[in-house]
């Protein structure tokens, strides 16, 4: 199972990135751009995507990331992971104390090998009728040896 940390501030995308994402109904493709580049910063190509399954079909969340698949998951899968900021808000409107980053946490760890580390680089981030937050898996360092 990988391990799951917070990095340093500042440091350098050295692996793969997951954007988790947190939207109201109606959020326009142009408030969730404008977050996703604004947690991204420039660091790097976004391996996935990812939300809680009652916004899978949320028309402005998918052109945003178009033509990228969007990731979701139960608000029970998303309560479980264990994050920084819950927020007894969120639990009480989706069943879940965050979104945006335990989506991102989740589906990190989904796509980490074995030995990998994954952080959650970007805590949450709120936009405009949304949150973001970005979650980094760092390979394995080689033993030297």
């Amino acid at each position: 199972m990988p391990a799951v940390g917070m990095p340093a501030v500042g440091m350098p995308a050295v692996g793969l990135l997951v954007v988790g994402l947190g939207a109201s109904r109606g959020v326009t493709a142009a408030a969730v751009a404008d977050l996703v580049a604004r947690v991204l910063g420039g660091a790097g190509d976004v391996a996935a995507h990812a939300s809680i399954d009652r916004r899978a079909d949320e028309p402005g969340l998918l052109a945003a990331i178009a033509p990228a698949p969007l990731r979701t998951y139960p608000a029970a899968a998303l309560d479980a992971v264990a994050v920084p900021s819950p927020s007894d808000r969120t639990r009480e409107s989706v069943g879940a104390g965050s979104v945006a980053e335990a989506a991102a946490l989740l589906a990190a760890t989904e796509l980490a090998g074995p030995g990998d580390e994954v952080v959650l680089r970007v805590a949450k981030t709120r936009g405009e009728r949304c949150t973001a937050a970005v979650a980094e898996v760092r390979p394995r360092r080689p033993t030297p040896g």
